[in-house]
C-alpha cells in the first residue's frame, strides 16, 4: 500500500492526506454500504447513482479511484463505460474498477481496452474489494 503524501497541520504536526473515492452504483443496497466501509477505511466518498452524476463529479475533482457499476439501469447495457471513457479523458492516474452483475466478455475486453484496471464480478465481499482497490492504488505509486 502507498503512503499517503505528509502535509503540515496548522500546529506543525505532518497529517496523511485521504484518497478520494468515486463510487457508481443504482442499487443504494449496494452504494450505501460500500461507502460506508471505504469512510471507514479513511477515503473520502462521493456517490453517484447515475452516469450523469459520476461526470458532474469528476468534472470538478480528482479520483485516486472509482468503483463503477457497468449497468446502470435495466435500459442501459453500459453506462459506467461512459464513465469510464470521461475518467481517462481527464486523468490516467485514478485506479478503476468495474464492477457488475452483468459483464459479457465484450464488455469486460472494452472495459479493460478503455484503461479500466479489473474489472470484477457482483457480488464481491467488502473485504476483499477494498484490497484489490488498496493494491491497485499502491502499484500506481
Amino acid at each position: 500500500m502507498r503512503e499517503g503524501v505528509k502535509t503540515p497541520n496548522p500546529d506543525g504536526t505532518k497529517r496523511a492526506l485521504t484518497r478520494r473515492i468515486l463510487l457508481l452504483d443504482d442499487e443504494r443496497a449496494i452504494l450505501t454500504p460500500m461507502a460506508r466501509y471505504f469512510a471507514k477505511l479513511g477515503f473520502t466518498v462521493d456517490m453517484a447513482s447515475e452516469a450523469e452524476e459520476a461526470e458532474a463529479l469528476i468534472s470538478h475533482r480528482r479520483y485516486d479511484l472509482a468503483i463503477l457499476d457497468l449497468r446502470l439501469t435495466k435500459f442501459s447495457d453500459a453506462a459506467g463505460l461512459d464513465v469510464l471513457r470521461e475518467i481517462r479523458k481527464r486523468d490516467h492516474w485514478t485506479s478503476v474498477i468495474i464492477l457488475s452483475a452483468y459483464a459479457s466478455a465484450e464488455a469486460e475486453e472494452e472495459a479493460l481496452r478503455l484503461g479500466a484496471d479489473a474489472v470484477l464480478r457482483k457480488p464481491q465481499p467488502l473485504p476483499e474489494l477494498a484490497q484489490m482497490a488498496l493494491a491497485l492504488m499502491g502499484a500506481a505509486a
